[in-house]
């Protein structure tokens, strides 16, 4: 009885034990971590956080969604792909905490957990991705506060009207809705009813394209249409319809304008050759079905592209109309276009920039390269670029874009050395030379002369053959096509004599420079094997000062100390010697080279 009392007692203090520590209410219950879900497509530069928690939802390797970099991504990649690349989560979704970081100088791309990852040569800021297990204590944001998109543009009575958020004393949501990819242009009910009632809509007919006759615009034009994601679907359906238009105001007939398309993101396609279609209407067809690539906005590699495949004959190359290209680009490019750029000009390419809601001042760091429009044309006066402010707007460029790439006259710039000079030929006869290697010389000059663009208002070629005396072969514009130039060439006839080289100098600076055209490039190329009977340095100097660019060529017995100073400085790059005649021909792309290097050296207006 004793000891079943004593259990009794001590099961009962027992028990007011625990109500008495049993904490009173929830004061000291840990806060549950409530973690927002995104979507696959969300880029951890749109949340402005510095260090947050997201759950991913599963199948996102499947959407592909564009990642950059390894270990540390650039802002723009997808959060739940760049876990998915880094092992963080798999392909069934997961939490993800996201901290930001500085932004790198390079972003290595990688093949890792089945999504591919790309390269990038900058960006603003990066991110790196953990495990979803908050640290002890910590609890990060339960909503996410995200970047406000670009603002929401509506069409109104054939009018652009930016869409600004209704007045509302209710505070701002701490997300935003993503930009709709539609083009829908329905301007949106509003919740409240409004103090004044706006003035009914007026009608306005839809504005009359005004085309142009097919013979006033005979040219071959490419468009290089921006592919790459920063554009998104809307602005890509914008830049169709941009297309569209272009091909029905140029009025692309085989008579006139022909014209294709070339999409580029990571690597350029061609989407409709110069020879596809014939008609603007064939063309909008084309154009309705293209579809986004994706990928950077590699610009360089598609100007390469083009420069080496597309303004081909088999392409629908026609050769007898100037071939234009048209640069689409959001943003800007992330790859290098100068080399490119310069390359195709010189090939005969001339290149116009259409470019969309460029950089801002605090964007300009992202360039890969400084002022790339300026470095990409071939004058930077504005004829050859277009710069427009939003997308919304870019059908305001068609007409200007269009009246320019048909303003043949002013095309013509865009082949830089190859179309720009005055070369005249200052050949030595004299009787150490003999005949068969004066047949050598003549093949050398028109090997070089066969890599310029020859006409009356491109590149324009003269000749002189000396001995003691001087003889016109033929002057600047006596031929102005590139077959019977050759002709001419290959029927100068030897002559046979002594060598005054100093006055065939001067002799082709009165029958040949004096007629000379302002906007060309005088150059001269000596040819010669022995020494001069009479002084050379005295007629080079003059000729230099009058602007001419002199390179000699010697062979067996010229002399070094003439060849120096008939050559314009420096002698390295203008002067060349070879033992034997046969050799010539290794000359003629460094040649080439020079004139070319130079050319692109000099301030551009």
């Amino acid at each position: 009885m004793i000891r079943a009392s004593l259990t009794a007692i001590c099961l009962a203090l027992l028990l007011s034990y625990q109500c008495w520590a049993k904490p009173n209410g929830p004061k000291n219950k840990k806060p549950k971590q409530v973690i927002p879900a995104v979507e696959c497509d969300v880029r951890a530069g749109k949340v402005n956080l510095p260090e947050f928690i997201v759950k991913c939802p599963p199948r996102c390797r499947e959407t592909r969604q564009q990642v950059y970099g390894t270990g540390v991504f650039a802002s723009i990649s997808s959060i739940c792909n760049a876990a998915i690349h880094s092992g963080v989560i798999t392909n069934s979704g997961g939490k993800v905490i996201v901290r930001k970081m500085a932004g790198q100088n390079v972003y290595k791309g990688s093949n890792s957990n089945g999504v591919r990852s790309l390269s990038l040569p900058k960006w603003r800021e990066s991110f790196v991705v953990s495990v979803g297990k908050p640290k002890k204590g910590v609890i990060y944001p339960s909503t996410l506060d995200y970047v406000p998109s670009r603002p929401t543009y509506v069409k109104t009575n054939q009018k652009e009207t930016t869409m600004l958020p209704p007045t509302s004393t209710a505070p701002e949501p701490t997300t935003t809705t993503p930009e709709p990819t539609t083009t829908t242009t329905t301007t949106p009910t509003p919740t409240t009813a409004s103090t004044t009632t706006p003035p009914p809509p007026t009608t306005k007919a839809r504005p009359v394209v005004h085309k142009v006759r097919e013979a006033d615009c005979k040219v071959d034009l490419a468009f290089l249409m921006d592919g790459s994601w920063s554009i998104g679907k809307r602005r890509f359906k914008i830049q169709k319809d941009f297309l569209t238009e272009v091909a029905q105001t140029i009025n692309a007939g085989v008579a006139g304008p022909m014209m294709g398309i070339i999409q580029y993101g990571d690597d350029p396609v061609t989407e409709i050759s110069l020879k596809t279609h014939s008609s603007s209407r064939e063309l909008k067809a084309a154009i309705d079905k293209i579809v986004q690539k994706g990928g950077l906005s590699n610009v360089g590699k598609a100007l390469h592209y083009i420069n080496k495949h597309y303004f081909s004959d088999a392409n629908g190359n026609r050769g007898g109309a100037p071939n234009v290209a048209v640069i689409l680009v959001d943003g800007w490019p992330t790859d290098k276009v100068e080399e490119a750029s310069r390359l195709a000009r010189e090939s005969g390419i001339n290149i116009f920039f259409v470019t969309i809601e460029g950089p801002d001042d605090n964007e300009k760091q992202n360039l890969v390269e400084a002022n790339f429009v300026d470095k990409a044309v071939c004058r930077t006066n504005g004829f050859f670029s277009l710069p427009v402010n939003s997308w919304f707007a870019l059908r305001k460029a068609v007409q200007p874009l269009v009246k320019r790439v048909c303003d043949t006259d002013r095309l013509v710039c865009s082949k830089t050395c190859l179309n720009a000079n005055d070369i005249a030929f200052v050949i030595d006869g004299s009787s150490s030379v003999g005949t068969g290697n004066f047949r050598t010389v003549l093949q050398f000059v028109a090997n070089i002369t066969r890599e310029f663009e020859i006409s009356d208002t491109d590149t324009r070629v003269g000749a002189v053959q000396y001995t003691y005396e001087q003889r016109l072969e033929f002057a600047f514009g006596q031929y102005n096509n590139k077959a019977e130039l050759l002709n001419a060439i290959k029927r100068i006839n030897y002559w046979s004599g002594g060598t005054s080289t100093g006055a065939a100098i001067t002799y082709a600076a009165e029958q040949l420079f004096s007629k000379s055209k302002p906007n060309k490039r005088k150059i001269m190329i000596v040819i010669t094997d022995g020494r001069s009977y009479d002084d050379v340095r005295a007629p080079a100097l003059a000729v230099h000062r009058q602007g001419v660019i002199a390179y000699s060529i010697g062979i067996a017995w010229a002399a070094q100390d003439e060849l120096e100073y008939i050559a314009t400085d420096p002698d390295k790059e203008h002067s060349f010697f070879v033992d034997e005649f046969d050799n010539l021909y290794k000359f003629v792309p460094k040649i080439i080279h020079n004139i070319c290097q130079e050319f692109n050296s000099q301030p551009r207006n």
